[in-house]
């Protein structure tokens, strides 16, 4: 079922008889793993009668929901450390990995033809690069007609991990962006134009001629975006694709890493893609309602289980199984009812 970017709610009716004691899930925050989520949900909702409402507001906005308890769980790109967590009594879990894709909209160029490298994507999103003919694309891009016209930089105007993820990866990779602008959900833009949500820049950018901006992989692919190849740290010209987001996550640590405090961007290996990540779900350490948390509980136990053929065919990576084995022990020691009793019990 193609999705509709351009509706922020999931909301799938019950047609059939609900079990007693089964109650809707609530969830909000990142845009970045909406696709997948609309497609668990409905999927999960054929199997048990019980529906997902997920709002797709960005990671901003579903740190604070979830703070303020007023969704069941929170979803953010951008993890939290572990003292974030600790200060608001929360816990986290990353479901599934995907990439950040730089996407263009320049007549005449097929997607994966141009080539750009880190340091030169982060001067374009500085305005110093300002039009696609610039000489430094062109040495980059031998052979391919360049026009000389101006560049339009997309970017979010929400808070968002989609765009912590981007900004980490410049700053990484860019010493003017670090020091000038960083690495965050939300960044002083120095140039452009903002769209809210994946959906608006995608928006945006398909109709914004000789544009360019940054959308989770899913949103590139369904929406049929031209994207660029990115130089990663070993050198490598790379395309965004399920081989090159398992590459990054090759030698990703969630065993060592408290909180599963993991990020991504610009991780070594010769098919890494350079702006991948995981996306989390918040959870309140002290559940007030027992039964809802062992319900969110449920949903994303059934989504490792049978949710991975979904994720690949949106390009998300799904995590294996010895993660998710940490991921359900954590439930267990870290979810607990106001009385401290435990209450994800399977195995």
């Amino acid at each position: 079922m193609k999705l509709r970017f351009g509706l922020l709610l999931i909301s799938i009716a019950v047609f059939f008889v609900t079990p007693a004691i089964a109650a809707d899930i609530t969830g909000a925050g990142a845009t970045f793993p909406y696709p997948i989520y609309a497609k668990w949900a409905d999927a999960y909702k054929k199997v048990t009668g019980i529906r997902l409402n997920y709002q797709s507001i960005g990671s901003g906005g579903g740190i604070k929901q979830i703070k303020a308890k007023t969704v069941d769980f929170g979803a953010s790109d951008k993890p939290l450390t572990v003292e974030e967590l600790e200060k608001s009594g929360l816990t986290q879990f990353p479901t599934v990995i995907g990439g950040v894709v730089p996407v263009i909209n320049l007549e005449g160029v097929k997607g994966g033809e141009i080539k750009l490298t880190g340091v030169v994507l982060a001067d374009i999103f500085l305005g110093k690069i300002k039009k696609w003919n610039d000489p430094v694309i062109a040495e980059l891009n031998s052979g391919i007609h360049l026009p000389a016209n101006n560049i339009t930089v997309v970017h979010r105007a929400d808070g968002s991990g989609t765009t912590f993820l981007f900004t980490d990866y410049l700053s990484k990779v860019n010493a003017e962006w670090k020091e000038r602008i960083g690495a965050d959900a939300s960044v002083a833009w120095p140039i452009g134009t903002g769209g809210k949500g994946n959906e608006g820049v995608a928006n945006f950018v398909k109709q914004i001629k000789n544009s360019i901006g940054y959308v989770e992989a899913a949103y590139a692919k369904q929406n049929k975006m031209s994207f660029v190849q990115l130089q990663n740290r070993d050198g490598f010209y790379v395309i965004p694709a399920e081989d090159s987001f398992k590459a990054a996550a090759i030698n990703t640590l969630w065993d060592k890493n408290a909180g599963f405090y993991e990020i991504l961007t610009n991780k070594p290996g010769q098919n890494s893609w350079p702006i991948t990540g995981a996306t989390f779900v918040l959870m309140h350490q002290a559940q007030e309602n027992p039964a809802q948390a062992l319900e969110v509980l449920k949903f994303f136990e059934w989504a490792y289980a049978h949710g991975d053929e979904i994720a690949l065919e949106l390009d998300y990576i799904p995590l294996p199984d010895d993660i998710v084995k940490l991921i359900e022990d954590s439930w267990r020691t870290r979810i607990k009812g106001k009385a401290g009793q435990v209450i994800y019990a399977a195995q």
